[in-house]
């Protein structure tokens, strides 16, 4: 019987190689690629390519597997990093993992693979699941087991026809059990840090990071009562709702508590701030989305339904909502009011475990 071929996509991490280890230990035939999607500054960042490579080859060598190497960091600079920096600029806050997901990991590598490699299926080491229903003939994208570590939020742009070619061998399992394994079968980074946030930046600090393709500009900084309070870097470098990094403080005529961005003046680069975390500009009843991908196509005959949101990756309560669809745009109505909206940000809709879609936040209701 020949066995079923699967190109794993690798990073050095403990995720990817127990992924590898999985499949091949339950009759995969199994090869692993390396990606470098960034070139820019290697050297000075601790998220370096070479390193991960490095123990990438490490892994690949104990597991006795070949390993692919392809170079993509055109392919992200200039399909996902300039979006990126677009998004940015124009005040509010992206989520590049998502568009890398999606055009890197989920396309052109697709692709790569499909011309230079041959294989039956792709996998990645993210913590999801994907099922195919006979009775529908539509395949599913659910929620990983491990609710604190679950990654279907990143992958939403998918399609079911996409999902189809993916296997995702950790959806079953805790990122504990995971760094069990590796270290039973002795990978030495099993205890490896796991990546957060854009990689390439690593350790650094991220408005340094971004400095070095935004321009700063400085600017004012301004009380919800228009008075002087200080002064900004850049205005792209702040989020609403964010309240540390401003370094300001002491202000006379103010209380000695924290301040939080509640306005972004694109136009006029000023920040407008207040010290109270109640302010109606910090607390969304909805929002409105566009840019909408569902995983499967949502019935024509269907324009809104009951839906649980999540409004960014790290905010751990899911809302309970009514989503309405209007063409290209879709509305969201919390149950109950909620924190920060961030515009830029990706909102991503479940109905129980399973991930049906999403899309870019436009503005907060």
């Amino acid at each position: 019987m020949i066995k079923k071929k699967v190109i794993v996509a690798m990073s050095g991490g403990v995720d990817s190689s127990v992924s590898a280890y999985i499949l091949k230990k339950i009759g995969y035939c199994v090869e692993g690629i390396f990606m470098n999607n960034w070139e820019i500054d290697n050297n000075e960042n601790s998220c370096n390519s070479l390193k991960d490579f490095l123990d990438t080859k490490l892994v690949t060598d104990i597991l006795d597997i070949k390993l692919h190497t392809i170079n993509f960091s055109k392919d992200y600079f200039n399909n996902v990093f300039k979006y990126f920096l677009n998004v940015y600029l124009k005040g509010n806050t992206p989520n590049p993992d998502i568009l890398c997901n999606k055009i890197i990991k989920f396309n052109i590598l697709k692709d790569f693979i499909n011309k230079n490699i041959k294989c039956d299926y792709i996998s990645t080491g993210h913590y999801a699941r994907n099922i195919f229903c006979k009775k529908k003939n539509k395949n599913f994208l659910l929620r990983g087991l491990d609710k604190n570590k679950d990654q279907s939020y990143f992958l939403y742009k998918l399609n079911s026809n996409e999902i189809n070619k993916y296997i995702f061998p950790l959806g079953n399992f805790k990122k504990n059990e995971v760094r069990k394994i590796a270290e039973k079968i002795k990978i030495s980074n099993y205890n490896k840090k796991s990546s957060t946030g854009i990689c390439f930046i690593g350790n650094k600090c991220f408005n340094n990071f971004l400095s070095k393709f935004i321009s700063k500009s400085k600017g004012i900084i301004l009380s919800e009562d228009n008075k002087f309070i200080g002064y900004h870097n850049g205005i792209s470098f702040y989020t609403i709702g964010q309240r540390k990094g401003l370094n300001i403080g002491g202000i006379k005529g103010y209380k000695e508590s924290p301040w939080y961005i509640i306005d972004k003046n694109i136009k006029k680069n000023i920040l407008v701030v207040s010290q109270n975390k109640n302010h109606k500009n910090l607390i969304s009843y909805g929002l409105i989305a566009n840019n909408i991908n569902w995983i499967n196509k949502i019935p024509n005959n269907i324009n809104r339904f009951k839906a649980l949101v999540k409004i960014r990756y790290n905010h751990n309560n899911d809302i309970n909502s009514l989503v309405k669809i209007f063409n290209n745009f879709v509305y969201v109505i919390f149950d109950k009011p909620n924190g920060v909206v961030v515009p830029g940000q990706s909102v991503v809709f479940y109905i129980g475990n399973n991930c049906i879609g999403g899309g870019i936040i436009y503005s907060r209701i």
